[in-house]
This record gives C-alpha cells, structure tokens and sequence, in this order.
C-alpha cells in the first residue's frame, strides 16, 4: 500500500527525537511537508529537518515552541502557515504516589499531554476545514485505556486525549476530517534504549531477560513496538483507506490492554 502526501503539510509536536520524530520521517517518505517541534532550538534541531528535506525532497523546516505553554501551542500553527495533518505527540512523564505526587509535575504533564493537543488542534481546524482536508492524530497510550499505579497525571492526560480525540472527531463527523488517537505500549525509542543497561544492572539479568521480564512485563507480545510502526499507523490514517475511521482508538501495544 503506498500512499501519497504530496502537497500535504503535516505538524508534529514533540519531533525532534523518539517516537514524534519516527512519525514525521514516514510522513515525509509518503511526501508530505513536515514541521518539527520541541521546546530547544538549536543548530541540530534544524538540521534535521534539513535531513528530511534532503533524504525525501519534500520541504522540512523546525519550530521552537514549548508545548506547556498555551500562546506557543497556538503559535506553532500560526507560524507554520497551513496544517493538513496535525500528529499531537508532545508528552512527559513523572512517577509518583499520589500523596508524594508534586503539584508542579502535576500541572506540567497536564499542560504538555494534553492541553496543548486541544490548543493546537482548536488553531488548526479551520485551517483544514478552508483546506477542505484534515487528519489529527494524537499520540495517546496503552495508559489512555488502562492504568498503572505511581502514574496518576500520566494516566489521567492519557485518557483525557482519548476523550478529546473522540469529541474532535465528532465535531467534524460531518466534514472531510478525521481524529483518532494512537495508543503505543512500550517503543523502542533512544531514550528507553539508553535505560536498558542501567535496568541490566539494577535486576542482575542479562539484556533479553530484563526487556521481557522486566520493561515488556505488561506487553504479551514481550516485543516492543518500533517508531517505524507508528509511523506507519499514522500514515495508514491519512490514507483514502481511513475516510471513515474516526473517533477510535489504534492500540500499538503488542497486546497490553486485550489483557
């Protein structure tokens, strides 16, 4: 299945490593414009949107915008001109009982898991509706569907775009425009990468053993899931083969919430 980008200008927040970088490498591939977000803005920041723009021959270019602020989730798409395709990937994590659980980690998830999706998404809409054409992903989790304890704003922003995934789509239910929401498990990213000989030493266990014993514990499948494969989703979403997918949920988590 191939399927063709070409003229589409696709924003992802959250871009410039792991699973919001992925995303916008398969958008590009299928030729979509890409614009890549995070809060730094630095030289290696732009050159990789540079690299895109090289590697496919689509156009690339890198925003700065802190996505826990509001007036910069707005002005991401103000500044970037059109938004054909909005991927709503920005998020962080703390761990915590709830009691022990810190007020400002509390407001920061909230802020940059979910808030910002819904400042975001309400500065693009009319952008697609005069396009006549729109797709918004928002990168949620398996812990939008199911919970873990010491994760209580992780967990509570999950579900929450989840819920704003299915009122997004059903406020356009009518129009050339969908809004789903893709759940990953564990990903394989640089940074989970980086934690695997730390948690080696911490449980005395070799590599394999501790990514299936340990990290995948939760995911049946005990594989992670691959950037390359959400990307891929998020491509599959923009597809004429998706028009009537929207308001629903594409678990990517090797099993975790059939459990």
């Amino acid at each position: 299945m191939k399927v063709e980008l070409g003229g589409k200008t696709a924003i992802v927040t959250g871009s410039n490593s792991g699973i919001g970088l992925g995303v916008a490498e398969e958008l590009a591939k299928s030729g979509a414009d890409v614009v890549l977000n995070s809060f730094t803005d630095r030289d290696e920041d732009h050159a990789l949107a540079e690299k895109l723009a090289q590697d496919y021959g689509v156009k690339a270019r890198y925003i700065a915008a802190d996505m826990s602020k509001p007036e910069d989730c707005r002005a991401l798409i103000e500044k970037a001109g059109a938004c054909d395709i909005l991927v709503n990937n920005a998020g962080i994590q703390f761990v915590a009982p709830i009691p022990d659980f810190p007020t400002e980690k509390w407001n920061a998830i909230l802020a940059i898991n979910l808030s910002s999706a819904f400042h975001t998404t309400a500065v693009a809409l009319p952008m697609m509706r005069k396009a006549g054409w729109g797709r918004v992903v928002n990168i949620a989790s398996a812990h939008g569907l199911t919970a873990s304890p010491f994760k209580s704003a992780y967990v509570a922003a999950k579900h929450g775009l989840v819920g704003l995934t299915k009122v997004t789509a059903l406020e356009t239910a009518q129009e050339p425009i969908t809004c789903n929401a893709i759940c990953p498990g564990y990903v394989l990213t640089p940074l989970v990468e980086a934690q695997i000989p730390a948690t080696m030493k911490e449980y005395n266990m070799d590599r394999e053993t501790v990514i299936k014993k340990v990290m995948l514990e939760r995911q049946p499948s005990k594989e992670f899931a691959t950037v390359e494969q959400l990307g891929g989703t998020v491509v599959w979403l923009c597809s004429k083969y998706a028009e009537q997918v929207t308001g629903t949920t594409i678990s990517v988590d090797g099993g975790w919430t059939a459990l």
